[in-house]
């Protein structure tokens, strides 16, 4: 009885590795891609594209976070001695983010 125990165990732990690829999908799904609406589109920009924006802006240490479904970045930096969050937006314009 034990050895069939095992042998479900196997099962199920090999059928788990079989289907958890395809609950979690590729390496290129985005967190972005994962909870946006079928019909939004992500546009291209990156992270270093939006960083480079803020810091024309007058914004330094900047990082950021994440990248909404409307196509904003998210993230903060420092302007002024100051920390800040900060968004900047498709358009390029880097605005301050409230609490």
């Amino acid at each position: 009885m034990r050895a069939t125990f095992r042998g479900l165990g196997v099962a199920v732990l090999s059928a788990g590795v079989i289907v958890a690829p395809a609950i979690v999908g590729p390496k290129s799904l985005t967190a972005a891609y994962a909870v946006c609406a079928p019909d939004e589109r992500i546009d291209r920009r990156t992270a270093e594209m939006a960083k480079r924006q803020a810091e024309s802006a007058g914004y330094g240490n900047v990082q950021m976070e994440h990248k909404g479904c409307d196509n904003v970045w998210h993230g903060f930096a420092t302007r002024g001695g100051v920390s800040t969050r900060l968004a900047v937006s498709p358009s390029g314009e880097v605005m301050p983010e409230g609490d």
